[in-house]
């Protein structure tokens, strides 16, 4: 099975960028769907942005981030990468990388089997 975890989170700026990755260990994560979720204090778990298994060329946005958040793969390192630019207060969430085995047509929590422990953005005005 595969595990994962989370880095990248940290404090910036209105308008500022963070990179986040998701590591997978114990499987090749090419063989999974995977998804970008966050929960703000106060507020349900919400999609953010997900990528298709494979050569990852499907991607899904949520309308809040289309056009400032960017999901792709990087093969080599076994790697999920969500780069985020233009943030707004409104971003700062914790932010879970979640996976399934299959394709990327779920945008729900229940849709995921594994999850990693999530990673803190915070964006300050």
């Amino acid at each position: 099975q595969v595990q994962l975890g989370e880095s990248g989170g940290g404090l910036v700026q209105t308008g500022g960028s963070l990179r986040l990755s998701c590591a997978a260990s114990g499987g090749t994560f090419t063989s999974y769907a995977v998804a970008w979720f966050r929960q703000a204090p106060g507020r349900e778990r919400e999609f953010v942005a997900g990528i298709s298994r494979w050569s990852g060329r499907t991607t899904h946005y949520a309308d809040s981030v289309k056009g400032r958040f960017t999901i792709s793969r990087d093969i080599a390192k076994n790697t999920v990468v969500l780069q985020m630019n233009s943030l707004k207060p409104e971003d700062t969430a914790v932010y879970y990388c979640a996976a399934n085995l299959g394709p990327l047509n779920d945008y729900t929590r229940s849709g995921y089997d594994y999850w990693g422990q999530g990673t803190q953005v915070t964006v300050s005005s």
